[in-house]
């Protein structure tokens, strides 16, 4: 239900200083045996939740590079073992320096034993969640239709043809104006067909087909049928062809 009118009053985050950092709450919620890479992948489908919405957005600092504070759920006092962004890949991300402090976290202690242990990433996830995940910010800074000013606008431009039976589970499937954004949550390769869409071309948008991320490269979209097919675990973008 909506609560907000308009698109301004709402502000959308997937973390911020209350509770875990996304990656600890990834951490607590993904299957333990979840490779690095894919890791990395779903912190950045979790991020564009916001980068791609309407209204102001943020993100905890060093989300990007997969901050950790070693499970702690509140963490304001500390200190920067715990708070400390690792700017340099090479000292990891800061999961694993140590059980959180037992005030707020005592209760989970037992679940955080095993995952701080085994739970690891290191460079290339880093560097490559946080380069995907600017991508995504000059998409969202490039192209005006991301930053509608009302509500009329919005319910205008924006649309989800896919809601309700027809939607995949895991995968959000979003119009935006000239945009179709599929957001792919699922382990596995999404295909999203939009009859009303078809015959009309679209085409990975410009900045992730020339982008750091090699994945989404892979992204596709089949004219005749209105398919857009898009590799697990990615958001991609498409704008309309002449646009």
């Amino acid at each position: 239900a909506g609560y907000a009118e308009a698109p301004g009053d709402a502000l959308a985050y997937a973390d911020a200083h209350d509770n875990e950092s996304l990656f600890d709450a990834l951490a607590y919620k993904l299957p333990t045996g979840t490779s690095p890479g894919d890791r990395a992948r779903m912190q950045v489908v979790a991020m564009a939740t916001a980068a791609l919405s309407q209204g102001p957005a943020l993100s905890q600092a060093g989300s990007d590079l997969l901050r950790s504070k070693s499970l702690d759920r509140n963490s304001f006092d500390s200190g920067d073992w715990f708070n400390a962004i690792h700017w340099d890949c090479a000292g990891g991300n800061g999961f694993g320096r140590g059980l959180p402090p037992a005030a707020d976290n005592r209760s989970k202690w037992d679940y955080a034993r095993p995952l701080l242990t085994t739970v690891e990433v290191g460079c290339p996830e880093i560097t490559g969640a946080s380069a995907a995940y600017r991508d995504l910010l000059r998409i969202r800074t490039t192209e005006q239709v991301f930053s509608l000013a009302t509500t009329a606008d919005v319910q205008r431009h924006l649309s989800f043809p896919l809601s309700g039976k027809d939607e995949t589970p895991g995968v959000i499937t979003m119009r935006l104006g000239s945009l179709v954004v599929v957001f792919n949550a699922t382990p596995e390769r999404q295909e999203q067909r939009v009859g009303a869409l078809a015959g009309t071309p679209y085409t990975l948008h410009p900045v992730q087909a020339t982008g750091s991320d090699h994945t989404v490269k892979s992204a596709s979209y089949t004219t005749g049928t209105g398919t857009f097919t898009v590799p697990a675990r990615t958001v991609a973008v498409f704008t309309r062809a002449g646009n």
